[in-house]
């Protein structure tokens, strides 16, 4: 009897060590695989009776699934990448159990073997497509077993391990078909960074992956010695190299998301959670032998991950997210079918621009950042200038001015430009209010955003500018339409019914404008005028007419050429703008010939044409001398007796041969190598450039009625001349307004956020044909289409179509007052500044032109459109939209009324 109850013992305790170390090697096996279980899809094999154990760990089922519901969510991923996360919840309470299982006394056979079969059919539903490896381990178990087949417990565990294999075996098979697949559809996109990812965390984990080796070592030690040697090291080395494998599993099928258009923020999502779960999965496999070391690292790994997420997602956000911010936006759409054609570069050798032609341009700032550094956090300060709210700082210089050796020509007037461009904020007046609606705003404007009444004080006889309670209002007259623009611009052209407003006269230049009533008024006969006067000779006048929502800049007939192309104007108007034009030689006169197309008209409107004071006889003497000297042809001289004044009209000759038939050759015809395209920062000349005349030379011919010019490409543009965008120039024209058509009317009129009522004054800050300024024709607005000084300059074909603009530099400020318009519109500008200047001057010059309230429209590359949102985010502006797709994106923000507390040094 006792040798029988010895041998049963032995027996038993054979059996109970073989069942702990199953039991034990399936906790490990199913450890691992959940280390890496998001990069597989776990086939639904969950047996009844896992089911049962599931069902009796409720409570722990249930907060596994309310921390699940806290996790990030993996977005439009395909279901394979999604079901491990279910497989994961489903799984954790048989962990718990198995993990329960090895605290268990081994006393009782029975009730080792209801375990031992619950844990068998458990490890069974945990195989997957994945675990290959799994199969050696799993068939040395079986061989131990088959050594203690003396026992009938024994050989009902041996049936059930080869039941395991044939379930392994079909999953292998399954395993090679999947794999085939995933190296068909696997490509090169994204390669290089998802293998970086994955070493990376492969290299975070190969110390975790020593100490659990260590500590699965010594915990078999414990086990009486019952598993032998030989198939202890074995099985050590498995688990070490499945997280490799599983890491290399995990990639390919990263890459196969990438391929089906997965987002990479998404693919990084399921990854993240996986790193959850391996972390928890290694505290319920060691709850005894876990130490504070292992502890640290796990979160030093945890921190490691997120601060690579957060940066990973942000740079998918920005690049490759086609994701709007804004809602009901279809910004993809209009990325992918706007067909915006990058500009070729064999292009650039048939077109000239204003840096090229301009030898006396000022030498550009050389950009030291190179354009590059982060703009997070950047601190915004007041500009501490004289100017206040009004402070333009190309016209606003005090340091440069009192250098100035006279101010003779206007100097004092002209633009001087500080060597290092401001970075601060232009505050805003006491009690700004959002501006007055156009037209509204033609005939009053709020007094607080243009405190000035010294020209109410001075011009309100002559029914400039009034105070009226809270507003300031314009009658419309002027110091020669006392009585109304309209009567005044009718006047006009019954003097010279050729003149035909907004048929042949289209675009024209109004000298010293005033509060520019005569180009307000002239909306009304279809007539585009663009405005200028010197800054405070008249104080605030341009700011009066940008804030009425008529266009104007702040420039003066001084020593320098003005930025504009040679032979653009339809007609120049002068009315009482106190410019000697008979002077030096003409020079200032010979300055609008530059611009005024020929067979173009001059309307002087001065007491000289009609009084006959002495000195303004005198001046007439020298004006007429002046004009037959220059060829220009006195049309008529007309007065109007209800406004008791007299205009005088010229018009500029269309051939050379009353140059050629003159007696004294003064003023003379300038050098063949002096372009009169010429503008930026180039001295005046007295001189005159000859009139085109081949037939395919730009002001040979007059430009088509309005508004037939506009669509139509010039007469001038040939075929054989490469256009901005590689077609041939007429083909590349058509094309481009073809594509700002429907930019504008599909997306930018109904899906960009903007209130067009709101919106008046508008710019163009990287105009190419003017497509975008054409594109809003039909609204109530006005484009100031800019071309910069470094790209081709196209603006003659601008103003060809009916249009206007100007050259500049966008290294350095604008020549308008601040808060001046309501919407820029910036397309690929801001990248090729880049290379020339810092963003952060540029974004501030962008704070102080918009007014609050005001719009900015971005296209541009990925990057820039990061920096420009950082830069915008910075100066409390509303981020409304931002894209990004192929490396091409688009932002829409609406500036804020937020400045800051603090100034600038003085």
């Amino acid at each position: 009897m006792g040798k029988s109850r010895s041998n049963k013992r032995s027996s038993s305790t054979s059996y109970t060590s073989t069942i702990t170390t199953i039991v034990f090697i399936a906790v490990c096996v199913l450890g691992v695989w959940m280390l890496n279980s998001n990069s597989v899809a776990p086939p639904e094999t969950t047996s009844s009776i896992a089911r049962t154990a599931r069902d009796t760990s409720t409570t722990k089922s249930i907060g596994q699934k309310d921390a699940s519901s806290y996790e990030d969510n993996p977005g439009d991923l395909p279901d394979d990448a999604i079901k491990p996360d279910d497989g994961n919840s489903n799984n954790k309470p048989q962990e718990d159990q198995k993990t329960n299982n090895l605290e268990v006394s081994n006393d009782d056979p029975d009730q080792n073997k209801q375990k031992e079969s619950e844990a068998q059919i458990s490890e069974e539903s945990t195989l997957t497509a994945k675990q290959q490896a799994e199969q050696t381990t799993q068939t040395e178990d079986i061989s131990t077993m088959t050594r203690n087949q003396h026992n009938p417990e024994n050989e009902h565990s041996s049936s059930e391990s080869e039941e395991a294999q044939k379930i392994i075996a079909n999953s292998n098979s399954e395993e090679s078909e999947g794999n085939k697949k995933v190296e068909e559809q696997n490509t090169d996109s994204g390669e290089n960074q998802e293998k970086s990812i994955i070493q990376q965390l492969v290299e975070n984990n190969k110390e975790a992956q020593k100490d659990e080796e260590e500590q699965n070592k010594n915990q078999l030690q414990e086990d009486k010695g019952e598993i032998p040697k030989d198939t202890q090291q074995p099985q050590l080395q498995q688990e070490h190299n499945e997280p490799q494998q599983e890491e290399e599993q995990h990639q390919q099928k990263l890459e196969e998301h990438s391929d089906n258009g997965s987002n990479y923020n998404d693919e990084t999502k399921p990854y993240q959670t996986s790193k959850a779960s391996q972390d928890e999965t290694h505290q319920m496999e060691e709850p005894k032998i876990s130490t504070k070391a292992s502890d640290n690292q796990q979160n030093q790994q945890k921190t490691e991950l997120e601060n690579q997420d957060a940066q990973k997602q942000e740079t998918a956000q920005k690049e490759t997210n086609g994701e709007d911010k804004a809602t009901g936006l279809h910004t993809g759409e209009s990325l992918e079918n706007s067909d915006i054609p990058k500009e070729s570069k064999e292009s650039k050798k048939s077109w000239k621009t204003q840096a090229d032609q301009s030898d006396n341009e000022k030498e550009r700032r050389k950009d030291e950042s190179g354009g590059g550094e982060s703009i997070y956090g950047y601190t915004w300060q007041l500009c501490n200038v004289t100017a206040g709210p009004d402070f333009i700082p190309c016209l606003d210089n005090e340091k440069a001015i009192r250098k100035l050796k006279t101010t003779k020509h206007f100097q004092h007037r002209e633009r001087h430009c500080p060597e290092e461009p401001p970075t601060c904020l232009v505050p805003f007046p006491e009690g700004y209010k959002k501006p007055i609606q156009w037209p509204q705003s033609r005939d009053k404007i709020w007094y607080h955003n243009v405190p000035h009444t010294l020209l109410a004080e001075v011009k309100g006889h002559q029914n400039w500018v009034k105070v009226t309670g809270e507003f300031l209002t314009f009658p419309g007259g002027g110091t020669q339409f006392i009585h109304g623009a309209l009567h005044y611009i009718d006047f006009l052209q019954q003097s010279v019914p050729a003149i035909a407003w907004g048929k042949h006269t289209r675009v024209i230049l109004d000298v010293g404008c005033g509060v520019a009533s005569f180009g307000g008024f002239l909306f009304d006969r279809d007539v585009l005028a663009i405005s200028f006067a010197p800054k405070d000779e008249h104080e605030a006048q341009v700011q009066f007419a940008l804030e009425r929502g008529i266009p104007a800049i702040s420039a003066v007939m001084g020593s320098q050429r003005l930025p504009f192309p040679s032979r653009v104007f339809d007609l120049i108007h002068c009315a009482r703008c106190r410019v000697p034009w008979h002077e030096e030689g003409g020079l200032l006169l010979l300055e609008l010939n530059r611009v005024l197309r020929p067979g173009g008209y001059f309307v002087w409107s001065a007491t000289p044409v009609y009084q006959k004071l002495k000195e303004d006889v005198d001046i007439w003497k020298g004006m007429s001398s002046l004009t037959a000297s220059m060829c220009w042809e006195l049309v008529t001289t007309n007065k109007d007796k209800l406004n008791h004044i007299g205009a005088a009209i010229y018009r500029k000759p269309t051939s050379n041969e009353c140059y050629d038939q003159r007696r004294q050759k003064r003023p003379p015809m300038c050098k063949t190598d002096d372009d009169p395209n010429a503008a930026w920062y180039v001295p005046l000349q007295t001189c005159m450039h000859r009139v085109p005349v081949g037939a395919a030379e730009r002001g040979n011919k007059w430009p088509e009625a309005w508004p037939h010019r506009l669509q139509s490409p010039p007469y001038w543009l040939n075929s054989s001349q490469m256009g901005i965008y590689g077609k041939p120039a007429p083909q590349d024209f058509a094309a481009d307004y073809e594509h700002w058509k429907r930019v504008v009317d599909k997306y930018y009129m109904s899906s960009m956020g903007i209130t067009w009522s709101d919106v008046r004054n508008v710019m163009d800050m990287r105009a190419v044909y003017g497509g975008f300024a054409a594109a809003l024709r039909d609204h109530p607005v006005w484009v100031m289409n800019v071309v910069n000084t470094d790209s081709p300059d196209t603006l003659p074909i601008i103003y060809e179509r009916g249009l206007f603009g100007i050259y500049h530099d966008w290294c350095e400020s604008f020549s308008t007052y601040p808060r001046t318009y309501d919407l820029l519109h910036a397309d690929h500008l801001f990248s090729k500044l880049k290379k020339r200047c810092k963003l952060v001057p540029v974004m501030a010059e962008v704070d102080r032109i918009v007014r609050p309230g005001g719009k900015l429209i971005v296209r541009d590359e990925s990057s820039t459109i990061g920096e420009v949102e950082n830069l915008l985010k910075s100066l409390r502006w509303e981020v409304h939209l931002t894209f990004s797709k192929n490396q091409e994106g688009m932002l829409s923000a609406q500036k804020g009324e937020w400045r800051p507390d603090t100034y600038t040094d003085a």
